[in-house]
C-alpha cells in the first residue's frame, strides 16, 4: 500500500522546520524541553542489574554471559532505564553516519551513563516521541547538532530541538497505528528473509546432489566404502589427492595480480581495490614470496581451509606465502574441485586432517591435504556439473535478487510511513487506523 492511499488532514501550517514542511493547523511545534526531560538516576547501591544496550534502534537486554571486562562495582556508575524512555547514542557523530542511535526502552534495567537518556513528560506518548525521533534519526538531523571536537549530543541539543506535537489521543492513535502497521511490515520482511535462506539452503543441496552424486538419477552406483561419502555412481572413481594434484611453489612477479581466497566466494579473479581490501589482507611491500597460480590451480588458505577458504584459479596470479597451491597432475576441470571441496562432507575432511590445538591455530598443510579422499567423475561429467551448478546458481541469485529488492522496498515503505505519520503528512483516526 502507497502512503498516498491514506487520507491527509484538511488544513496544513508551516512547521517552521525546513525538513518537514507543513504540519496540521491543530497540531503545535515545541521545543524539546517542553516534552523531553533528562533523566540521570544513578545505579547507586546496586538497585539494578539488567544491563541494556542500544543495538540497531532498539534497546536491547545484555546477556550476562558476555559482559565480559565489567566487574559489578562498575555498574553502580550506570545509570537506571525505565520503561518508556529513550536512549540516545550521542557520541561520534563525525565517524559514524550510519548507525541507528535512538531506541525505546521496555525494560527495567541500567545503561552505560554514555548514552543520553530522554523521559518524555506526561502528556507526551513515549512511543510517538521514540517514533518522531526515530524519523528525526533516519532523516540525519541530529548531525547538524552535535558540538566539540568529538561532535557530540548532549541534552543540551535537545532542549531547542523543534518537534511536531498532535493531542495526546493523537499520539496515541499515531502510536498504535505504526506499532500495528510495522508489525505486518516487519513480519513480510521476515518471512521473505527465510525464503532467502531456504533458496541458499536448496542451491546448497542441489549441488551437493550434483557433485557426489552425478546428474544422472538412474546411474548406477556403488558403496563407496567411506562412511561419510556413502554410494557414488559406478563409474566414478575415489582417489587421494596425491595422485591428482602437485604441490607449486613457483615464485610470482611484480607484474602479477595477488589473488585472495575467501571462505565465501572461492579464488578472486582479480587483486583487490584498497577500497575492497578493507581488512589489509593484502598491503604488500615485497612481492618476492608470494606463489605464482595459473588457471586450473586449486587454492588454499592453510589457516582457514577448514572453514571453506579453497577454490580454482581463474586468474593467472599470485597468492600469499600462507596458501598452498595444488596444480593438477592431468588435465581436469578445477570448477568441479571447488565445488567438491566446499561441501560440508569436504570441508569436515579438511577440517579433520588440519594441524592445531584450536580453531584459530588449525593449519592444513600439504601433506595432509595430499592425502584427503576426493571423488573422481570423468572429466566430461566434472564440466558438465560445472554447467549446473552454474545454471542452478544463476536461477537462485535471480530469486534472491528479486526478494532482496522486495524487502528493500518493505523497509523504505516502513521509514516512509513513519515519517508521513509523526510528521501528519497522513491523517490516523483515534482507532489506530
Amino acid at each position: 500500500m502507497s502512503v498516498a492511499a491514506y487520507p491527509s488532514y484538511e488544513r496544513y501550517k508551516n512547521s517552521g522546520i525546513e525538513w518537514i514542511g507543513k504540519v496540521p493547523v491543530s497540531w503545535s511545534v515545541e521545543p524539546g524541553r517542553q516534552c523531553l526531560y533528562e533523566s540521570k538516576e544513578k545505579n547507586a547501591g546496586m538497585k539494578e542489574s539488567t544491563v541494556l544496550s542500544l543495538s540497531y534502534g532498539k534497546v536491547i537486554v545484555r546477556d550476562q554471559d558476555k559482559l565480559t571486562g565489567l566487574v559489578p562495582e562498575s555498574f553502580e556508575t550506570y545509570q537506571i532505564v525505565h520503561p518508556g524512555d529513550i536512549i540516545i547514542r550521542g557520541t561520534d557523530l563525525q565517524n559514524d553516519v550510519t548507525s541507528l542511535r535512538t531506541g525505546l526502552a521496555h525494560d527495567l534495567g541500567i545503561i552505560t551513563s554514555a548514552y543520553i537518556n530522554l523521559r518524555p513528560k506526561e502528556d507526551i506518548s513515549p512511543k510517538y516521541m521514540h517514533y518522531l525521533l526515530h524519523s528525526y534519526d533516519v532523516k540525519k538531523v541530529f548531525y547538524a547538532l552535535g558540538s566539540g571536537l568529538r561532535q557530540n549530543l548532549s541534552y543540551d541539543d535537545f532542549k531547542y530541538l523543534r518537534l511536531p506535537i498532535p493531542e495526546a489521543n493523537e499520539q496515541r492513535a499515531i502510536a498504535a497505528f505504526l506499532d500495528q502497521k510495522l508489525a505486518k511490515i516487519d513480519e513480510a520482511v521476515r518471512i521473505k528473509e527465510e525464503q532467502i535462506k531456504l533458496l541458499h539452503e536448496r542451491r546448497q543441496i542441489l549441488i551437493q546432489q550434483a557433485v557426489t552424486r552425478g546428474l544422472n538419477p538412474d546411474a548406477p552406483m556403488k558403496d563407496s566404502g567411506i562412511d561419510w561419502i556413502g554410494k557414488i555412481p559406478a563409474h566414478w572413481s575415489i582417489q587421494r589427492n596425491f595422485t591428482l594434484f602437485r604441490e607449486t611453489k613457483n615464485s610470482g612477479n611484480a607484474n602479477l595480480p595477488v589473488l585472495s581466497v575467501s571462505i565465501h566466494s572461492g579464488v578472486s579473479r582479480e587483486e583487490l581495490s584498497a577500497e575492497e581490501n578493507i581488512r589489509s589482507i593484502i598491503k604488500i611491500e615485497d612481492r618476492t614470496a608470494y606463489k605464482e597460480v595459473l588457471p586450473g590451480d586449486i587454492a588454499y588458505n592453510m589457516m582457514r581451509a577448514w572453514q571453506g577458504g579453497i577454490g580454482a584459479v581463474h586468474t593467472h596470479g599470485m597468492v600469499s606465502p600462507a596458501y598452498v597451491v595444488a596444480r593438477p597432475i592431468d588435465a581436469m576441470a578445477g570448477d568441479y574441485f571447488e565445488l567438491l571441496y566446499r561441501t560440508p562432507a569436504f570441508i569436515w575432511q579438511m577440517d579433520a586432517n588440519s594441524k592445531g590445538i584450536t580453531d584459530f591455530r588449525k593449519r592444513l598443510y600439504w601433506d595432509d591435504f595430499r592425502d584427503l579422499l576426493t571423488i573422481v567423475p570423468p572429466k566430461a561429467e566434472q564440466q558438465q556439473i560445472n554447467h549446473y551448478a552454474g545454471a542452478v546458481s544463476h536461477k537462485v541469485d535471480k530469486a534472491i535478487s528479486i526478494k532482496r529488492d522486495q524487502i528493500t522496498a518493505l523497509k523504505e515503505y516502513k521509514t516512509t510511513l513513519i515519517n508521513a505519520a509523526v510528521t501528519g503528512k497522513i491523517k490516523v483516526t483515534e482507532d489506530g487506523r
